[in-house]
């Protein structure tokens, strides 16, 4: 009678769990990458995989992540999103599976009520721990953001202490309002000290006469000074085709177009450091740029677009330049580039390929200094081979050859 009634329990959840709208779906991503440089074939093959896989049940996704690197279980990693009566809730937890280690936990959760969206994140690192509550609205044309942190967020402290409490981090409050011709967007920091600095910034202020310029600015007060900072932009507005125009700002102003702090903005020494021209024809692309490097930041290195990029903050070269900008283990730098690539299936149908071609910074015209292919093939609505090529051709060497395939289901 009991075993009847255990089985008749499972058959009633498994019956419960099969009315809900499931889907179970994923991918497995293999490259094989050979280093035609190394001196032993050891160090020359790297073979990284990729496996992903979702699960939906109602309104609930989870999904993982398995990353394995050269036989190696490097990096594990379960992520949840879902919505839980009229909370939105959604983490991940991260694990080092080579060093049996755990590297941090992440959730995330947020209600609206009255048009008040209130929110929680939670964090957590070895011997960390750090919680963020806010609150936003909008009243009008005003809305209003608070933020109030607990314990160290390793995100944005380099050096922080040691143990998991909860200890009074900071209070952000943010409000944006309108103020004459201009938005205003106002911000206060207090700390555990007390009062940090209060901001004030206008965004996108046009001038009449010159409709292509439209300039912001920022001052901040702290209690031992004021910084000011300008902010021009500049859009030459649509020229025929996609075409971009690069370029910085001297005279006190930095690479990225914002002037230093308390230093004056002079529009007279506007320099123009590239251009980029693209088009697209019957399912093909072709991008152009010439990215001029005798502009230096500082001495330390090309100049570019200051950014977060793949080595953190940083100048990096733009468009199908970025990457090859010559420092960590990137060629380069490069400061011309010709690509050619397939866009959608009107082309090839189920065959997609890229081609670039980059130029030294001292090369001439025919002066190639590195080549890069990639091609991808659908061999089955759920199965893509691919294979890559990049060649050193300035110094006669085939970097990487590489092949792959990507099963989905």
């Amino acid at each position: 009678m009991k075993r009847a009634l255990v089985f008749s329990l499972i058959l009633a959840v498994g019956l419960g769990f099969a009315g809900f709208a499931q889907t179970l779906s994923g991918s497995w991503d293999t490259d094989v990458i050979l280093d035609l440089t190394a001196t032993n074939w050891a160090d020359g093959i790297t073979i990284n995989t990729e496996i992903l896989v979702d699960y939906v049940v109602g309104d609930w996704t989870f999904s993982s992540e398995t990353d394995i690197l050269n036989g190696v279980w490097s990096n594990q990693d379960f992520d949840f999103a879902g919505v839980l009566g009229a909370f939105t809730i959604g983490g991940d937890i991260e694990f080092l599976p080579a060093s049996v280690a755990f590297q941090r936990m992440d959730v995330d959760a947020s209600v609206s009520i009255a048009g008040v969206t209130f929110g929680a994140a939670f964090h957590l690192w070895p011997d960390n721990v750090y919680l963020e509550l806010s609150g936003s609205g909008v009243a009008g044309d005003v809305s209003i953001d608070v933020t109030v942190g607990f314990g160290d967020n390793l995100y944005l402290i380099a050096d922080p202490g040691d143990g998991c409490d909860l200890d009074f981090s900071y209070l952000d409050i943010d409000v944006t309002f309108p103020f004459c011709c201009a938005d205003v967007s106002a911000g206060l920091r207090f700390g555990c000290d007390g009062f940090q600095w209060a901001e004030f910034c206008i965004d996108a202020l046009t001038i009449e006469n010159l409709p292509w310029l439209t300039l912001g600015a920022c001052v901040t007060f702290q209690t031992s000074g004021k910084t000011f900072v300008f902010t021009p932009d500049i859009d030459l507005g649509l020229i025929g085709c996609d075409f971009d125009l690069y370029y910085h700002f001297g005279e006190g102003v930095n690479v990225y177009g914002e002037t230093a702090a308390n230093q004056a903005w002079t529009l007279s020494s506007l320099t123009f450091d590239g251009i980029q021209i693209a088009c697209e024809i019957g399912g093909v692309s072709f991008t152009g740029i010439t990215f001029f490097p005798t502009y230096w930041n500082n001495g330390s290195g090309p100049a570019g677009v200051y950014m977060y990029g793949y080595d953190g903050y940083a100048y990096y070269f733009p468009g199908i330049l970025y990457g090859f900008e010559g420092f960590g283990t990137h060629p380069g730098p490069f400061w011309e580039a010709y690509q050619i690539a397939t866009t959608d299936d009107g082309c090839c149908g189920p065959f997609a390929f890229d081609v670039t071609v980059f130029f030294g910074a001292e090369g001439g015209l025919f002066d190639v200094a590195y080549f890069v292919a990639n091609m991808e093939i659908q061999l089955a609505s759920q199965f893509t081979f691919t294979l890559g090529l990049e060649t050193d051709v300035a110094n006669d060497e085939v970097n990487e050859l590489s092949l792959g395939f990507e099963v989905t289901w």
